[in-house]
């Protein structure tokens, strides 16, 4: 998704070189036709999310991407890759913004699963890798650096106050999120896309038909 959400910002004006990283991607795609999302049977139902964010990520309007991944069980329920709406002035800021996406969805997401018969009992565990984020929003009290962040983004606290959600720290290596984030290395894409509960077809037990 990150590099797709990338070229998506070209797609007015492209060169050779977002045609050149098109054509990878289209690559990429045609050798993983075998590759899906399992949900593994009799594993608990569990929603559990993890976010990210890039700070200053867009070197054309210096805004930062907000990036949220929720699984179900053993595999990734849902996603999304957003541009934010202002220039953050801090990872903090950028961290704490994504975290309000993130939230939003953890709130919606629980009334569309008990339409599927699967409730989810207690607050939503949301996981993140910036301690300083996961500060702003548990302490009340406003502090200078923190001051100018729109108050609407602060409703976050009250989801917190009322059991909806629960934001944790996880450490860089374990955030699932990064995989929208950022390029990156063979074996840590490989690695977080197992954590999504993408796989290849070829280590399912059984028969199964694409």
């Amino acid at each position: 998704m990150f590099v797709a959400s990338l070229l998506a910002r070209f797609m007015h004006g492209p060169t050779k070189k977002h045609m050149g990283t098109a054509k990878r991607v289209l690559r990429y795609i045609q050798g993983t036709f075998d590759y899906g999302i399992t949900y593994e049977k009799g594993k608990e139902a569990r929603l559990i999310g993890y976010y990210d964010s890039d700070w200053s990520g867009s070197e054309d309007d210096m805004r930062s991407t907000s990036r949220y991944a929720f699984n179900l069980g053993s595999g990734v329920f849902s996603w999304a890759s957003v541009k934010q709406s202002s220039v953050a002035l801090s990872t903090a800021e950028a961290e704490y913004v994504s975290a309000v996406e993130a939230t939003a969805q953890a709130i919606w997401l629980p009334f569309v699963l008990s339409d599927f018969g699967e409730e989810q009992v207690g607050a939503t565990t949301i996981l993140c890798d910036n301690t300083s984020a996961i500060a702003i929003t548990k302490n009340p009290v406003h502090h200078h650096k923190t001051r100018h962040i729109i108050r609407r983004f602060h409703f976050i606290r009250d989801a917190l106050q009322s059991g909806e959600i629960d934001l944790l720290y996880c450490k860089t290596e374990e955030q699932t999120a990064n995989i929208f984030t950022k390029a990156l290395a063979r074996d840590r894409f490989e690695y977080l896309r197992r954590k999504l509960g993408v796989i290849s077809t070829k280590h399912l037990k059984g028969r199964v038909e694409i």
